[in-house]
């Protein structure tokens, strides 16, 4: 079921992905970024999913349609249906739909990208939920938890974005990177500028 994109303009104010200067008996020591306003583990196995399959898990429940090449973002977005059953799935829509509603497509995906990169990168979390809920990481969480999302457009939007993101269905502008934020706020690490998408600058 395709749905409509209409209402991905409207005004939202844009989160930020920082990182943590710490390190624990089984982590990497983790970058850390400006705080944020608000608005804007090492992991227990066997609770920690590996990534891969994490995404294999969402790729599995995507129609084979939804596997095809694509001309734009936008057609591969429309492609997707709305369904969120699996749980990483969620975790990655709920920070599209709070860092990044009203940003451009690749805006959103570039977010996607950042959690799914950071879950690969050895240096946060493996598992996607848990990149998402790692304290001090993305204001929007509430005590561990992501805060319960009006199931509107731009929550559809947010898992479809999410869907081309776990399928690696469209190359995001922002390759490879690790953090975002405002314009307005530099990150205090050494962190490589990737891309500028709307209200955000991708760095790794």
């Amino acid at each position: 079921m395709t749905f409509s994109l209409a209402g991905l303009l409207g005004n939202s104010a844009p989160g930020h992905a920082t990182g943590i200067d710490r390190t624990t008996v089984s982590l990497t020591a983790l970058a850390n970024l400006n705080a944020l306003s608000p608005q804007n583990v090492p992991q227990v196995a066997p609770a920690a999913t590996p990534v891969a399959a994490v995404e294999k898990t969402a790729i599995e429940q995507i129609a084979p349609a939804e596997q095809e090449e694509f001309d734009t973002l936008a057609q591969a977005v429309a492609a997707q249906d709305s369904a969120a059953a699996d749980e990483a799935l969620q975790c990655l829509a709920g920070a599209i739909y709070f860092e990044s509603k009203g940003e451009p497509l690749t805006g959103q995906l570039a977010v996607a990208e950042v959690i799914i990169n950071r879950a690969k990168s050895g240096r946060f979390p493996t598992d996607v939920c848990d990149v998402v809920k790692q304290r001090g990481q993305f204001s929007f969480v509430r005590g561990g938890q992501i805060p319960t999302i009006t199931k509107g457009a731009s929550y559809r939007t947010a898992i479809a974005v999410a869907k081309v993101a776990l399928a690696s269905a469209w190359n995001s502008p922002a390759d490879k990177a690790l953090y975002f934020n405002t314009p307005d706020r530099r990150p205090s690490v050494r962190a490589v500028k990737v891309a500028s998408i709307g209200n955000h600058v991708f760095y790794r």
